[in-house]
C-alpha cells in the first residue's frame, strides 16, 4: 500500500512534467526547442505529442537539411498513430519532395499501406481499396528486392479477396432475390458467370459454380414449355463444369440433386 502511495505521485509528475514542458515549448514558440522536443517525443513512442510538433515546426525546415528527416518523421507518427489519410498524403508529399531519399522506398511501401488500412469492409465502396492495390502494385514493380516486398504482396491478396467477395456477394444477392423474382435469376448467372471468368484462384469459385448449377436449374424449371429444353441443357453443361472443376466438393450431393431434377426434366420434355 505505502509502495503504490509513492508510485501514484511520482507518476503524474512526470506526466505532468511531460504536459508542462510540452505546453512550454508550443508557447515560446521557440522553433529549435520544438525541434528537439518533437525528436524526444518521437523515440520514446510518443506520437501524438510528437506529430503536433513536427506540423508546428515542419514549415520552417523546408528546404534545410533537417527538412528531409523531420518530413519523413511527421509522415510516419500519422501512420502510427492512425491518421492514415494524413500518412496517405504526408508520405506522398515527402516522395515528391524528396525523390533521390534514402527513406524513399519505405516511405512508397507506408504511403500504399496507409490506404490498406482504409480499405473499409467489402460491402461499403472501395475506391480506397482500388487505390491501395494501384500502390502496392507499383511498389512492387519498383521494388522487387525490398525487405517489404512479401508484406505488400499480402495485402495484395487480402485486398483482392475483399474485392472477390464484395463481387460474388452481389451474385448471391441476384440469386436470392430470384427466388421471388424469377427474371433476377438472368442477373445471378450473368454475374456468376463474370466472376467465374475473372477470378480464376478465388476461395469463393466453387460456391460461385454450384449456385450457378441453382439458378440455371430453379429457371429452366419455370421457364415457359418453349425455352425449357435449352435451359435444362444450359443447366446440365453447368453441372458438368461443376463437377469437372470439383469432383470433390462439399456442394456435391446438391449439385447431384440438381442434375436428377435436369435429367428428369430433360427426359420429359423428349417423351413429350
Amino acid at each position: 500500500m505505502n509502495l503504490r502511495l509513492l508510485v501514484i505521485p511520482f507518476f503524474s509528475l512526470v506526466l505532468f512534467s511531460s504536459c508542462s514542458e510540452y505546453q512550454k515549448a508550443l508557447r515560446k514558440n521557440d522553433v529549435k526547442e520544438m525541434y528537439d522536443l518533437a525528436n524526444s517525443y518521437y523515440e520514446q513512442g510518443d506520437y501524438v505529442k510528437a506529430k503536433r510538433l513536427f506540423e508546428v515546426i515542419a514549415p520552417k525546415y523546408a528546404g534545410r537539411p533537417q527538412g528531409e528527416r523531420l518530413s519523413f518523421f511527421f509522415a510516419n507518427a500519422q501512420y502510427l498513430t492512425g491518421s492514415h489519410y494524413l500518412s496517405s498524403y504526408q508520405f506522398e508529399r515527402f516522395i515528391k519532395s524528396y525523390p533521390n531519399s534514402d527513406k524513399r522506398e519505405e516511405a512508397s511501401f507506408l504511403e500504399a499501406a496507409s490506404y490498406f488500412k482504409m480499405s473499409p469492409k467489402f460491402s461499403l465502396d472501395q475506391t480506397d481499396t482500388d487505390t491501395a492495390l494501384i500502390k502496392l502494385q507499383s511498389f512492387i514493380n519498383d521494388y522487387p528486392d525490398s525487405e517489404y516486398f512479401a508484406s505488400a504482396n499480402e495485402m495484395v491478396q487480402t485486398l483482392n479477396i475483399k474485392k472477390q467477395q464484395k463481387a460474388f456477394e452481389i451474385a448471391k444477392q441476384y440469386d436470392k432475390l430470384g427466388e421471388f423474382n424469377l427474371p433476377v435469376l438472368f442477373s445471378a448467372i450473368t454475374s456468376l458467370n463474370n466472376f467465374i471468368l475473372e477470378n480464376p484462384g478465388s476461395i469463393y469459385r466453387e460456391e460461385a459454380y454450384f449456385i450457378r448449377l441453382k439458378s440455371a436449374t430453379i429457371l429452366a424449371e419455370n421457364s415457359t414449355f418453349q425455352k425449357m429444353d435449352q435451359r435444362f441443357k444450359d443447366a446440365l453443361k453447368y453441372y458438368n463444369e461443376f463437377k469437372r472443376n470439383y469432383p470433390n466438393s462439399r456442394f456435391t450431393e446438391e449439385a447431384d440433386a440438381y442434375k436428377e431434377k435436369i435429367d428428369e426434366s430433360l427426359l420429359s420434355l423428349t417423351s413429350s
